[in-house]
């Protein structure tokens, strides 16, 4: 009796490690503060979907003007890949598509995206679409054109652009 003790007593603490390892740092608020990591603009100045990363407890997020600026970041060799969290707007609970909200955040990689939709990015070119539900991005895609696709269906050239040298994008693709 004594040794399955002392074997719980040591399980024990290596469970609760194994959680804290696993705990994703929650969104933060979209304040009037919040400026686009790529473009040095106010983030509540553009319509759409946006997104952060969170990078630690203390460090705060990078923001981005736009869902496919966020997705970007993780496709890009030179970016950090160690960070607490991944959030885009849920288009779905939106006001609208000039006032997407500033707190109905949903983990970019359970995400469904619009792609190919009749719609802009914030700082112009093509947007991706996040919705939290799929029948949410179906519903949207029937409205406004586009196929449905996972966080991990999309590709650096969706993402990215044609422009995109999608060999080495492909690569280094860490998302």
């Amino acid at each position: 009796m004594k040794p399955l003790l002392i074997a719980a007593l040591l399980v024990l603490p290596l469970m609760g490690c194994k959680q804290d390892a696993a705990t994703t740092l929650p969104p933060e608020t979209m304040t009037a503060e919040a400026v686009g990591r790529y473009c040095g603009m106010n983030l509540i100045e553009h319509e759409g979907p946006k997104g952060q990363v969170v990078l630690s407890k203390d460090m705060g997020a990078y923001w981005f003007s736009s869902a496919r600026d966020t997705v970007a970041f993780t496709m890009m060799p030179d970016e950090v890949k160690d960070y607490g969290g991944l959030y885009v707007s849920d288009m779905a609970k939106a006001e609208s598509w000039a006032d997407p909200g500033a707190d109905n955040w949903i983990d970019a990689r359970k995400a469904f995206y619009v792609v190919g939709a009749k719609v802009e990015a914030a700082m112009g070119g093509a947007e991706i679409v996040p919705f939290g539900t799929r029948a949410d991005a179906e519903d949207f895609a029937r409205e406004k054109g586009g196929t449905v696709q996972s966080f991990d269906e999309l590709t650096p050239d969706e993402v990215l652009g044609g422009g995109a040298d999608t060999d080495q994008a492909e690569a280094d693709h860490a998302h």
